[in-house]
């Protein structure tokens, strides 16, 4: 694909990168709007989605004790985007959800998270890959075991097989309602 193509972009991969993104909600119909984040996502220019978890149904962590369930899946993609260019993607698409940020663990429309980047080690202000905390989080170990079983070790699942998750169905893919 033509680079004039991909709008405000920065910087593009030099080759395509397998990039895994997180996906949450627990506002809403947080089905639906994961459903609508998966197509946004294979929306995005020079990107496609390879795969898609399951959605997981999720105890709230860190949260206030009264905070709705969560749902949750990973999404796999193929993309050209730099990371920041696909981190500043994933912000924009919390936004057209209608994402709100009033304190650290609020309920949320959406959360999208970077959490791998190719083999990428990135530390920046801005984004940190690997997800710092990916591997304390059920919610997201679940659901790459299961589009990307190589990248989840069974000690891995073993540490966080406590934590309230279970597979919730698959994931509709249609429009937001």
């Amino acid at each position: 694909m033509n680079p004039e193509h991909s709008g405000n972009l920065g910087h593009l991969a030099p080759a395509p990168v397998l990039a895994f993104v997180g996906l949450g909600a627990n506002l809403g119909d947080a089905p639906a709007t994961l459903a609508w984040a998966v197509q946004a996502l294979a929306a995005l220019p020079l990107t496609h989605v390879v795969a898609a978890s399951s959605l997981y149904h999720t105890a709230p962590q860190g949260c206030e004790p009264d905070s709705p369930h969560y749902f949750n899946a990973v999404a796999q993609l193929q993309t050209q985007l730099s990371a920041p260019d696909l981190l500043k993607a994933l912000q924009e698409l919390e936004r057209q959800a209608g994402r709100q940020r009033p304190y650290r663990n609020a309920p949320r429309t959406l959360d999208l998270d970077l959490l791998l980047y190719g083999e990428a080690h990135i530390a920046s202000a801005q984004l940190t890959v690997p997800h710092p905390r990916m591997h304390q989080r059920a919610f997201v170990l679940h659901p790459l075991a299961e589009i990307a079983p190589e990248r989840v070790s069974d000690p891995q699942l073993q540490v966080v097989a406590n934590q309230g998750v279970h597979q919730a169905g698959p994931l509709e893919l249609s429009s937001r309602p």
